[in-house]
C-alpha cells in the first residue's frame, strides 16, 4: 500500500516512516503543503499534519479532497475539538492526535480503507484468487479450495478475509481483534489464536500463517511449489 505522507517534523517523519515500511507500506515524504499538492502520486492513502510551515493544513486537506476520493487521515497536535470536526467536514477520513503510534496509525489506515473498499470496482468483481488453490468470494461470504467449498465458522471466515486484504502484511493482535471482533474488545486473545489454528487445518497446503512473537500475524500464500 502507498502512503504519501505530509509531515514538517523530520524526527516525526522518519520515525513513521520507519514503522510503516518495517509493516510493509511504501512511503513518499513531504514536508511542505506545496510539495503535497504538487506530488504526482500514485498513492492509496494520505496522512496529513495539519502543522505545516507553508500553509494551513486544512487547506491542503479541502484541495485534496476536491481532486479524488484517496482516502486521507489528519495526524495533528492539536487537539481542538473545532479543528477535528473541521478536518472531517472537509474531507478527511479520520483524524490521529499525537502522540501517536505507528500501531495505531496502521490501524487507522487499515480501518479507513476497508470503509473505502466498497466504492472501488475491485468490491464488485467476482471471487478473489490467492495463488491457485483458494478463492474467497466476499459477496457470498464463501471459502473454496481447489474449486470445493470449505465450511467455515463466521469469525474464521471475517479473520482470514481480513489477513487476505494483505498478503504478507505484519497484521498486530490488537488490529486483528479490531477488525475482525470488536473496537472496544478488553481481555484475552486466547481466542484468535484459536481461529488461526482452525484456519491452519482447513486451509492447509493454500496457506501458511505465521505468529511473530510479541506482534501478531502474517498470511502468506503457498506457492505451487510449496513455498509462500
Amino acid at each position: 500500500m502507498r502512503v504519501l505522507l505530509v509531515e514538517d517534523d523530520e524526527p516525526v517523519a522518519q520515525s513513521l516512516r520507519r514503522g510503516l515500511i518495517r509493516y510493509g507500506f511504501e512511503v513518499e515524504w513531504v514536508s511542505t503543503g506545496g510539495a503535497a499538492l504538487d506530488h504526482a502520486g500514485p498513492y492509496d492513502v494520505v496522512l496529513l499534519d495539519l502543522g505545516l510551515p507553508d500553509t494551513d493544513g486544512l487547506d491542503v486537506c479541502k484541495a485534496l479532497r476536491l481532486r479524488g476520493d484517496v482516502p486521507i487521515i489528519v495526524i495533528s497536535a492539536r487537539s481542538d475539538e473545532t479543528d477535528r470536526v473541521v478536518g472531517l467536514e472537509l474531507g478527511a477520513d479520520d483524524y490521529v492526535s499525537k502522540p501517536f503510534g505507528v500501531r495505531e496509525v496502521i490501524a487507522r489506515i487499515r480501518a479507513v480503507m476497508r470503509r473505502v473498499r466498497p466504492r472501488t470496482p475491485h468490491a464488485d468483481s467476482g471471487p478473489d484468487r490467492y495463488g491457485s488453490r483458494l478463492t474467497v468470494d466476499r459477496k457470498a461470504a464463501r471459502v473454496r479450495l481447489d474449486g470445493e467449498e470449505v465450511p467455515l465458522a463466521p469469525k474464521e471466515y471475517d479473520l482470514l478475509a481480513f489477513l487476505t486484504e494483505e498478503p504478507g502484511a505484519l497484521m498486530s493482535r490488537e488490529q486483528i481483534m479490531e477488525a475482525v471482533w470488536d473496537a472496544n474488545w478488553f481481555g484475552p486473545t486466547k481466542t484468535l489464536d484459536v481461529h488461526v489454528a482452525a484456519l491452519r487445518r482447513k486451509l492447509a497446503g493454500a496457506i501458511s500463517i505465521e505468529a511473530v512473537r510479541g506482534v501478531g500475524f502474517r498470511l502468506e500464500i503457498v506457492k505451487d511449489d510449496g513455498s509462500s
